[in-house]
Order: C-alpha cells, then sequence, then structure tokens
C-alpha cells in the first residue's frame, strides 16, 4: 500500500462519518475540491462508487458501507496504538474520548475524572454528551457509558456506579389533590409527565416490575418533554407525576418537595458501567481513567503505574 492510499481513506472515511464534504473539508483542514480529488482517486483505483453525492447530502452506497466497516476498526486500532506510545514519556498522556448521556456525565464522570485531571496535566479528556446509543467505534470513541445490561457482550464492561432505580414522583400537594396511585393501572386517572426518546423519537413506556412480572405502562397528560430535569420540574411544581431516576430527586424527596408511589413496582437495576471493545490497546492515560471511574471509589487519585 502506498502513502497515497491511506490518504485516500482518511478523507473517505472522514466524508462518510459527516455525510458531508463542507463539514469534513472543516474537520480535516482542506478544500472540498482536493477532498473530492481524494475520493475520485480512491473511487477510480477500485473501480466502484463508494458515495452518492447530491446537492445538499452525501450517502454511502453498499460498497461505501462495506468500505466504512473495513477501516474505522483499523483507524481505531491505529489511534490506540499511537496512543498507546505515551507509556515511553515519563507521564501518561494523551486524549480519551468518551461518550455519555447527560446524567452520568454530570454526575459520575466529571466528578472522578476532574482530581484525575488535576494530577496529571497531560491528559487530556473529551467528553461527549449525547442521549443516543452511538457505535463507539465506527465514531471513534475510546469508551461509553450505558447501563450494564446494555452492554454487548463482545465489550469490556467496568462498573463506574452503583445499582439505580426508577421512582414515580409528584409533589405532596398534587397527591393529596388527586390521590395515591396503588398500582401501574391507576396511573391512567393521573396526570403523567411522559419523556421522549431522543433514538426514536417514541414516548417512554414506564417499565415496572414486581414479583417477576414486568409491565410496561403507557401514560398521558398534558406535558411532553425530552429532558429529565425539566420533567422533575413539572413534578415539582404540581403539573403531574414523573418518572426518573431516584438519584436525581432524593434531595427533593428528603426536604418533602417531593414524594414517590408504587415503590414496590420499581426494583433496583444494574447501573452505569464504562465499556470499550476487547481488543482495544489500553494507553497509560486510557487505564487511568478506567481507574479513576471503578466503582466503588477509593477516593484517592490512582498512582501511576497501575
Amino acid at each position: 500500500m502506498q502513502r497515497e492510499d491511506l490518504s485516500d481513506l482518511f478523507a473517505f472515511q472522514h466524508v462518510a462519518r459527516e455525510r458531508s464534504f463542507t463539514r469534513a473539508a472543516a474537520v480535516l483542514g482542506t478544500s472540498q475540491s482536493a477532498l473530492s480529488h481524494l475520493i475520485r482517486r480512491l473511487e477510480s483505483r477500485l473501480g466502484v462508487r463508494l458515495l452518492t453525492r447530491s446537492t445538499r447530502s452525501v450517502s454511502l452506497t453498499e460498497a461505501g458501507e462495506k468500505l466504512l466497516g473495513v477501516i474505522d476498526p483499523a483507524m481505531a486500532d491505529i489511534d490506540a496504538g499511537l496512543n498507546a506510545l505515551s507509556e515511553w514519556r515519563d507521564k501518561p498522556a494523551g486524549t480519551v474520548r468518551i461518550t455519555a448521556s447527560e446524567l452520568p456525565a454530570e454526575t459520575i464522570l466529571w466528578p472522578a475524572l476532574s482530581p484525575l485531571l488535576k494530577a496529571y496535566p497531560d491528559i487530556h479528556v473529551e467528553i461527549d454528551v449525547n442521549d443516543t446509543l452511538k457505535d463507539i467505534v465506527a465514531h471513534r470513541y475510546d469508551a461509553g457509558v450505558r447501563f450494564g445490561d446494555q452492554v454487548a457482550q463482545d465489550m469490556v464492561s467496568v462498573r463506574i456506579g452503583p445499582d439505580s432505580r426508577f421512582v414515580v414522583i409528584g409533589a405532596p400537594d398534587y397527591f393529596a389533590a388527586q390521590g395515591v396511585p396503588e398500582t401501574p393501572q391507576d396511573l391512567s386517572r393521573h396526570q403523567c409527565i411522559n419523556l421522549r426518546l431522543p433514538t426514536l423519537g417514541n414516548l417512554y413506556a414506564w417499565e415496572m416490575e414486581r414479583d417477576g412480572r414486568s409491565i410496561n405502562m403507557r401514560v398521558e397528560g398534558r406535558l411532553v418533554f425530552n429532558k429529565l430535569s425539566l420533567a422533575i420540574d413539572a413534578a415539582l411544581d404540581g403539573f403531574g407525576l414523573a418518572f426518573v431516576p431516584l438519584d436525581l430527586v432524593e434531595v427533593h424527596i428528603a426536604e418533602g418537595r417531593l414524594a414517590t408511589a408504587l415503590d414496590a413496582w420499581n426494583p433496583p437495576f444494574t447501573g452505569y458501567h464504562l465499556y470499550y471493545p476487547s481488543r482495544r490497546q489500553q494507553s497509560p492515560a486510557f487505564a487511568l481513567v478506567v481507574q479513576a471511574l471503578r466503582y466503588p471509589r477509593s477516593g484517592r487519585v490512582p498512582d501511576w503505574p497501575l
């Protein structure tokens, strides 16, 4: 393979990921015309069309999808190998990219990583707060965060938080006026605050379980949000019942601003886990990040070497 072959593949990967020559050129710091030339050269050499271009968008052909599936993990391995070279430095260094939803990013990742970054100034961390379940290999993240039961079996999974559970919450004044539901079916008589899922756009069905019996309740009400914090605010203001993680509302419950219902229907479930490809070469920076996040935490910054 010649040097220009790698340049062509690198250019194709960015255009395929961005679905745009304009955005890919901005990321790579080159011109659209230069990028188009590289793609045309790659297509000519391979003898197949990789991209379908229109005035507004770029999409992958079937051959393009197949090629992207080959080069994405290869490029990820190259990145991991380059990061691993920081072992030869006196101190761990390099960038660690993690994708996570807002809740674990704010309550787990940043509190645990802030002391680590102060102790190791050559470690850089990028946290992408995103509620969609991204393919971390395709998007070249080092790791992602999901609930333990959502992690694929071919990934390494490291617990970074305790077990959690969702609870039905409402303001005391709301319960006093409307009553307390005693079964999930009673929710149909209440104003419930819905949450729209960021991935498919559907409304979240409240997942409940008791004595091995599971039920997904489709609830109705005047309000729909796509952020948990707004649903909690609406419940605090007495607009209805919300279904949210307990750790987000423990203070409100302890101080009497919110109360819970249907607790017997909301057992604990596996908490947040950090996950990454099992074949990933761990750089010193990444190994320290994993150790700093591992639950239960020791309360001190990990020393290098581990």
